[in-house]
């Protein structure tokens, strides 16, 4: 094998074994996610990921369920983390869901990316 050749394979075998950077899935700890969640979330989205919290009520719109199942399967990890990090404006959703880039590091929302993803199920 030609030396170019050798080391697109080790390139390969290399970005094959990576981890991901596209999503939760072994990126985020679901329990460490839900103390934050507790802590940052659950007064407007609820404990239960319902959007049933005690500020929900004075919100318009109201916040989105993340028990919700069939909404949640169409959102990426990607697109959660974006919503945490920099708040619903950033993707075109309320400017009432406060961005939380400041409050928290890449990997703690990560982890309440893992926690969201465990509220449907």
């Amino acid at each position: 094998m030609k030396r170019a050749q050798t080391v697109t394979l080790i390139l390969l075998v290399l970005m094959a074994a990576a981890p991901s950077q596209s999503g939760a899935a072994g990126k985020g700890d679901p329990k460490a996610g839900k103390a934050k969640y507790d802590l940052l979330c659950s007064s407007c989205h609820g404990t239960t990921g319902k959007g049933d919290g005690p500020a929900a009520a004075a919100l318009n719109p109201k916040p989105r369920s993340l028990a919700d199942v069939q909404y949640m399967k169409g959102l990426t990890d990607d697109h959660l983390f974006k919503v945490i990090k920099d708040g619903g404006p950033a993707v075109g959703k309320s400017p009432l869901m406060a961005p939380w880039g400041g409050q928290l590091k890449d990997p703690e929302i990560w982890d309440v990316v893992a926690y969201i993803r465990t509220l449907g199920k």
